[in-house]
């Protein structure tokens, strides 16, 4: 993209912020802090600026961070977010960068202190701004780049009401602090909080939506909840008994904290529609903006309380508060109890209702001076993998069930029926699922860029950004290893499965198929590699014009943008996907730069698993003939470097009706059985 001078950043400030009268120049915080530049008004601040190249540096696809321009006011609202430089390939040819451009217009208006997420969610609190299909990385990177740059100056400046990027060590419980204690003095002094609700309350609580109508008993009791924090030694004895206390703190971790749930009513805190596994939707803990959620795991059966003068409780249960939620026991927290109410077959309305809790001073240990640590912020790879934890799983077990058949594919070949169709779903899955849903399409695109990170700086997050391609790449370089490149071009490249299933229909219907002479075939495979090198010679001099020529691959066109691109380009796509439907994988087997970087290091595989017969090319050419992709010689080698593994071969290998050699043998035996059963029986008298 072209240079934005500093006359269009300051243009691009005042558009923002059209009351503005002076913008200062550039000036740090504090000392060693990022600079920024302040938006003034006459002399009242109305906002900052800054670029975000001096306050975060996360790498983006390219493995070079985008630079953004980002202005915000000072309640922390976006006014600005204009992006200043990238080096994004994928941006570079085929998506226009105004579209990335739109992409953050869609962050004006965000506050530093909201939750953005790219892409559709369902989570509460969270604000979803939509993805650019072919460029899902580089906008995810964007987006955070923003939002945690703004909000660390917001931290620092003490905006947007946060405070400086540093959090207070939390406090602790003081273990040798007890008091023998009955039910109603712990009630009595706070250690022991309760929430009681009758029949009215939940009433009132529905009034003006659907769930509206009144009970019969408003003065009946609904729930009487009692909670208390059972790590503090004068409850949780007290309470539990010493031996039973003693159990459950050498059950938790260091820094978990257990709650005593305790109820009686109508109404269950735990519900009855739990399942293992499942969430406790009913009763979840609040402090500041955390909310933490219990799952089965965190719960343990409170069968007896010992403490003298405690109610007959129909319901009683510890939760535990694990240990990575870092609830600070010193503050206020607490307990969010939700009540649903059923409006229809599948909705319903819910209320909440809140019992606070304040841990009495006499049991805590504050810190005497603040101790400040650093704020850690998740990597961004981190939260992109919980984001996709179903492409992901479902990616998993679909390469789990590839792997088992190419072991185990000496029992397979023997049975082609199911083989068949197993190859048939999974060409179907890899185009729809890895290609077009995913965009787990790899290019050569990819073999360069880990090329020169290798050679430069080499960072894992760059490569963990995109977790469809970082688990495909990682199987692929298994399967490379072990059998070669055939694993990857035959069953997991979304554009060869795509002419495979095009050719396969084109079988169908009995189109006519052309091969060319395997002399003429064998020599145009080095086209491949005479593109590889040239796209490999650019890359040396310019990784953004080696992209500009990757183009000779249509991934982009038919995976990445689903064929919204330039007519050329769509053009060039279709007439490589026609060429298949009269002989499969003609940009397999003669362009594909990706299939000849492959091909190299699948010289060192190892182990030769397609089985041949020493009448294979000599007395026998069934297999050679068959192979749709022309990798079998005329002598009857298979070649490595073009196979595709789709297994054909092999199940000749075993069908006694079509391998001549078998038929062969197959006759003979059955000659002999034949000559043998007309030998007349010599029965002794």
């Amino acid at each position: 993209m072209s240079p934005v001078t500093d006359a269009q950043r300051t243009a691009t400030i005042k558009l923002a912020f059209p009351t503005a009268t002076r913008i200062s120049d550039k000036e740090p915080i504090e000392k060693d802090q990022p600079e920024i530049k302040t938006i003034y008004q006459d002399d009242e601040v109305i906002g900052y600026a800054f670029e975000t190249n001096g306050v975060v540096n996360i790498p983006a696809y390219s493995g070079k961070p985008i630079n953004m321009l980002v202005a915000m006011d000072t309640e922390g609202v976006i006014k600005v977010a204009r992006v200043l430089e990238h080096h994004e390939p994928i941006l570079l040819v085929g998506i226009p960068e105004q579209k990335l451009f739109d992409f953050a217009d869609q962050l004006l208006g965000m506050k530093v202190t909201d939750h953005v997420v790219v892409g559709k969610s369902s989570k509460e609190g969270v604000r979803s701004i939509d993805s650019l299909s072919g460029a899902t990385v580089t906008v995810i990177v964007l987006g955070d780049v923003v939002m945690r740059s703004a909000k660390k100056i917001a931290r620092q400046l003490g905006i947007a009401g946060l405070s400086a990027d540093r959090i207070v060590l939390p406090a602790s419980i003081k273990k040798d602090v007890f008091e023998k204690a009955d039910w109603h003095k712990l009630f009595g002094d706070g250690s022991i909080r309760h929430l009681v609700l009758n029949y009215g309350d939940i009433d009132e609580s529905f009034k003006g939506t659907e769930a509206e109508w009144d009970s019969e008993d408003k003065q009946k009791l609904f729930i009487d909840m009692y909670f208390a924090p059972l790590n503090i030694p004068t409850i949780g004895k007290n309470i539990l008994g010493e031996s039973e206390f003693n159990w459950l703190m050498s059950e938790i971790k260091p820094g978990d904290q257990a709650i005593a749930v305790m109820a009686k009513g109508d109404f269950s805190f735990k519900g009855n529609g739990f399942v293992r596994g499942g969430i406790y939707d009913r009763l979840q803990i609040q402090q500041g903006d955390k909310a933490i959620l219990f799952r089965d795991s965190d719960f343990y059966q409170l069968n007896d309380i010992y403490i003298e003068g405690a109610p007959d409780f129909s319901e009683k249960a510890i939760f535990i508060i694990r240990d990575n939620f870092q609830l600070d026991i010193g503050l206020p927290w607490q307990v969010e109890l939700l009540v649903r109410r059923q409006i229809g077959a599948l909705d319903s309305i819910f209320t909440r209702f809140f019992g606070d809790y304040n841990s009495l001073e006499k049991y805590i240990d504050r810190p005497i001076q603040p101790v400040f640590i650093e704020e850690e912020p998740e990597a961004l790879w981190i939260s992109i993998w919980k984001n996709k934890t179903f492409q992901i799983s479902v990616l998993v077990i679909s390469l789990l069930m590839l792997f088992t058949v190419i072991v185990l594919h000496d029992y397979f070949d023997k049975r082609p029926k199911y083989l068949l169709i197993f190859r048939k779903i999974f060409l179907v899955y890899t185009v729809v699922f890895i290609g077009w849903y995913t965009l787990g399409q790899l290019s050569i695109v990819n073999v360069f860029t880990f090329v020169f990170a290798v050679t430069g700086d080499f960072k894992w997050d760059t490569f963990l950004l995109d977790p469809i391609v970082f688990i495909l790449w990682g199987f692929v370089a298994m399967t490379l290893l072990l059998w070669g490149r055939g694993i990857f071009c035959g069953w997991l490249c979304p554009f060869g499965a795509l002419q495979e299933l095009i050719n396969e229909v084109a079988r169908k219907f009995k189109v006519r198929q052309f091969e060319l002479p395997f002399a003429v075939h064998e020599r145009l495979w080095a086209i491949k590699y005479l593109i590889l090198l040239g796209l490999f010679a650019i890359s040396l001099e310019s990784m953004s014009e080696a992209e500009r020529y990757a183009e000779v691959e249509p991934f982009k066109t038919v995976i990445m943008l689903k064929f919204q691109r330039e007519w050329g380009f769509v053009l060039y796509a279709v007439i490589l996907l026609s060429l298949s439907i009269f002989t499969n994988k003609v940009y397999c087997r003669y362009i594909c730069p990706l299939g000849a970087a492959l091909a190299i290091p699948s010289r060192f595989r190892l182990f030769d698993w397609l089985k041949r017969r020493k009448e294979c090319g000599t007395q026998c050419q069934v297999c050679a003939q068959e192979c749709e992709i022309q990798a079998i010689h005329p002598t009857g080698e298979i070649n490595a470097n073009e196979c595709h593994w789709c297994l054909d071969c092999q199940i000749t290998y075993h069908d006694e009706q079509k391998c001549p050699p078998l038929i062969r043998t197959y006759k003979k035996r059955h000659k002999m059985d034949r000559v043998l059963s007309e030998i007349p029986v010599v029965q002794e008298k």
